[in-house]
């Protein structure tokens, strides 16, 4: 027995270069990844770590080891950065908060640039200085949790602990969220539990509760409370009366395994079936699933250096590809003759033409369709572009939707991105095609998080 634990603490401090899952190794930080996991070096082999930071001393266990990379979770600071600061957060959510503000911004921005040389191979262009957000804390207007069970069975809602899907970390004041938001969510996890609810477990496929989704109002002081379970019963009436404090109650009924909010059949139990927002002097409705950026007074910064970046004349028409409710398009249309907005969400395009009614803008036109089909059809409709805006989700742009907007030949390219590393390549195939990568501008929607926002600007040369 002796002889076997000495050959398991052995293997977990073995000096190969190459760990197996399980084992324990003791690593020094020495920055962070794209990610927000630490990376550390043993004999030239690298180890991405989760929850460490740059010049921590670490005890970690090894998940994944692959040819040229391992990834693992530290489970002991042996020795702590300098850097480091205590955490105010006690629940998941905000994993660099034990980075000082200021070194976050040093590292996003710092990030953007390494993923435009390494990735795009691209350099000439100028790479402005991230713009602090406005509040550190409590900056969300939208937060999706998670219902489970604690050791004892009561029913839990807040956050999924790192590593592990499975387990669901109560969360009684979320730092990321309002005071109002907190509230709201307090009130319907303690109806679900006076009513018996069960939370849903994907090993099984028993249970009824998955996600709780909350949406605020910055502006408006709005509250919407949309409830994710399987298919079943709901007290409609109960829950009503129980979420006194929201504007809106939705219940989405959703089948299948995966944990999503999006999709499913979505009914409204009390109130509004929209939010009401407002944002650079608009004042916009928001249907219960379609897109909308999380940090409203950051949103209106991000979008005013778009716009600016944009060096709009008066007569241009601009295309606003992935438009969602159509909010940048908007805010342009007084500065161009015409914009022409794009997005596959239908429900999306309902607002963006709604809202554009109730703002009496009239040089905007909105129509749903898959960019990468639908973008030679508009531009047979409409005509070239002078300007186009492109905002995608994180996985960026396909080659085939680059190529489209190649073919579009628009003099100007503003690129809205919340992933430099899929930024990089999308730009490297426009820089190829004749475009200069011209300027970059950070901006930060995320203290706390590795999260990062950016415009970039692509000028025909």
């Amino acid at each position: 027995m002796l002889d076997a634990m000495q050959a398991n603490v052995s293997t977990a401090f073995s000096p190969s270069p190459r760990p197996r899952s399980g084992d324990e190794l003791e690593l020094t930080i020495e920055r962070l990844a794209y990610g927000g996991a630490g990376v550390a070096r043993r004999d030239g082999y690298v180890v991405f770590v989760q929850d460490a930071i740059p010049g921590d001393r670490v005890r970690a266990t090894v998940a994944k080891a692959k040819r040229a990379y391992a990834e693992a979770r530290a489970i002991e600071i042996l020795a702590p950065s300098p850097d480091r600061v205590d955490p105010v957060a006690d629940h998941p959510g905000a994993p660099w908060q034990v980075l000082p503000y200021e070194r976050q911004l040093e590292v996003k921005q710092e990030q953007v640039d390494d993923a435009l040389r390494r990735i795009g191979k691209l350099d000439g262009y100028a790479l402005e200085p991230i713009l602090p957000a406005q509040a550190t804390w409590r900056y969300r207007n939208k937060l999706e949790y998670s219902f489970g069970a604690d050791a004892s069975g009561r029913l839990v809602c807040g956050f999924h602990a790192p590593g592990r899907w499975n387990d669901i970390i109560e969360t009684a004041d979320c730092l990321l969220a309002s005071e109002a938001g907190n509230a709201a969510r307090e009130e319907v996890v303690q109806w679900c539990r006076a009513q018996g609810l069960t939370s849903y477990d994907r090993r099984s496929g028993e249970g009824f509760l998955r996600n709780l989704v909350v949406r605020e109002g910055r502006r408006t002081g709005q509250l919407q409370v949309r409830l994710v379970t399987s298919p079943g019963r709901l007290d409609r009436d109960g829950l009503a009366a129980a979420t006194r404090s929201a504007d809106g109650v939705l219940w989405t009924q959703v089948r299948g395994p995966a944990e999503v909010t999006h999709g499913g059949e979505t009914e409204l139990i009390a109130g509004d079936d929209r939010l009401d927002e407002e944002l650079g002097g608009l004042r916009l409705r928001i249907s219960s699933q379609a897109f909308f950026q999380t940090n409203t007074e950051m949103a209106e910064h991000l979008y005013r250096i778009a716009i600016e970046l944009a060096e709009l004349r008066g007569y241009e028409r601009v295309y606003d590809l992935y438009c969602g409710i159509g909010t940048i398009g908007l805010l342009m249309a007084p500065r161009v003759a015409q914009v022409w907005g794009l997005d596959l969400v239908e429900e999306a395009i309902t607002d963006a033409i709604a809202n554009a009614k109730h703002n009496e803008i009239d040089n905007v036109r909105f129509f749903a369709g898959d960019v990468r089909l639908a973008l030679r059809e508009l531009i047979a409709t409409a005509g070239k572009p002078d300007a186009l805006v492109v905002d995608p989700p994180r996985a960026g742009l396909s080659q085939k939707v680059v190529r489209r907007m190649i073919e579009a030949a628009p003099r100007r390219i503003v690129y809205v991105s919340c992933n430099p590393t899929t930024l990089a390549p999308n730009a490297a195939q426009l820089v190829e095609a004749g475009y200069e990568l011209t300027r970059v501008r950070p901006v930060d929607m995320f203290p706390q998080t590795p999260h990062i926002e950016c415009v970039a600007v692509l000028a025909r040369a």
